[in-house]
C-alpha cells in the first residue's frame, strides 16, 4: 500500500491518465505518496487501486468519453488542481509500411488524446479560478524522431507543440502547461518488440549507462506541479540520460 511520506501535495487534486500501468501508475502511486488524492482515468481499471481516490474508465480519443471523465473525477476529488496526460500508444513500422489505419490509430490516442484532456483540463482550470498544473508526458521521439517511429515521432511532436499553445493561452489565469519528453523507459509498452540487444544498445547511448525508470519520470512531473516548478512553463523537458541534449 503507498503511503503518504510527504504533505506537498496533501489534499490536492490530481487526474493522471494511463495511470493502470507504466509510468503513469508510478505518477499517480508518487503523487498519492505525498498527499494528492488521485483519480486514474484509463481504458481499465488498474489491479491494485488502494492509491487511488477513484478509477475512472474513459477513452482519451472520444470526446464524450473525456468531457464525462473530468466531470466525475473532478466531483469525487473536489476539483482538479493537477492534470498529467501520460495515456499514449507506440507503433513501429518503416514509414513506406505505415498504413493509413495505423497513423490514425496512434494520432487518435497520443495527438488528439492530448487535445481532448488538455483543453478539458485548461477550461475546469480555468473555470475553478485558482490556476493549475497540466503535464503532458511526450517522447524524445519528439525531437529526435526514430527509425520506424513516423506515427507515434509525429503524434508526440504534437504533444509539445499543443502544450506550448495552451501555455501562451492560459498563463494569464495562473496555468502551467509542459511537457516531458522522456526517452527509452522498458514498460509493458514496447515489450513485445523489445530484446536485450535492444536494452544493451540503447543504454549505451546514455552517458550515465542505463535506461530510465518511471521514477526518472515521475520525479520530473511532481516537480513541475509543485511550488518549486512554478515558473516554468511551455517548456519539453527531457528524462533521457542525454540521449537528448536540446
Amino acid at each position: 500500500m503507498t503511503t503518504a511520506t510527504d504533505g506537498r501535495f496533501t489534499g490536492t487534486g490530481v487526474l493522471v491518465t494511463g495511470a493502470a500501468s507504466g509510468i503513469g501508475r508510478r505518477i499517480g502511486e508518487r503523487f498519492a505518496a505525498e498527499g494528492a488524492r488521485v483519480v486514474c482515468l484509463d481504458r481499465v481499471v488498474p489491479h491494485a487501486t488502494d492509491h487511488l481516490a477513484c478509477a475512472v474508465v474513459a477513452d482519451v480519443g472520444d470526446e464524450s468519453s473525456v468531457a464525462a471523465a473530468f466531470d466525475d473525477a473532478a466531483a469525487t476529488v473536489g476539483g482538479l488542481s493537477v492534470v498529467v496526460h501520460c495515456a499514449g500508444i507506440h507503433h513501429l513500422a518503416p514509414l513506406t509500411a505505415t498504413s493509413v489505419e495505423a497513423w490514425q490509430r496512434v494520432n487518435d490516442v497520443n495527438a488528439l488524446g492530448t487535445f481532448l484532456v488538455t483543453r478539458a483540463a485548461g477550461a475546469h482550470m480555468i473555470a475553478r479560478g485558482d490556476g493549475g498544473r497540466v503535464v503532458n508526458i511526450a517522447s524524445m521521439a519528439a525531437k529526435q524522431g526514430g527509425a520506424h517511429e513516423a506515427a507515434y515521432a509525429a503524434s508526440k511532436a504534437a504533444v509539445v507543440a499543443l502544450s506550448r499553445v495552451a501555455a501562451l493561452e492560459w498563463g494569464p489565469h495562473g496555468i502551467t502547461v509542459n511537457a516531458v519528453c522522456p526517452g527509452y523507459v522498458p514498460t509493458e509498452m514496447g515489450a513485445d518488440s523489445r530484446t536485450e540487444e535492444d536494452v544493451r544498445r540503447w543504454s549505451s547511448l546514455s552517458p550515465l549507462g542505463r535506461l530510465g525508470t518511471p521514477d526518472d519520470v515521475a520525479g520530473l512531473v511532481l516537480f513541475l506541479a509543485s511550488a518549486e516548478g512554478a515558473y516554468l512553463t511551455g517548456q519539453a523537458l527531457n528524462v533521457t540520460g542525454g540521449m537528448a541534449m536540446h
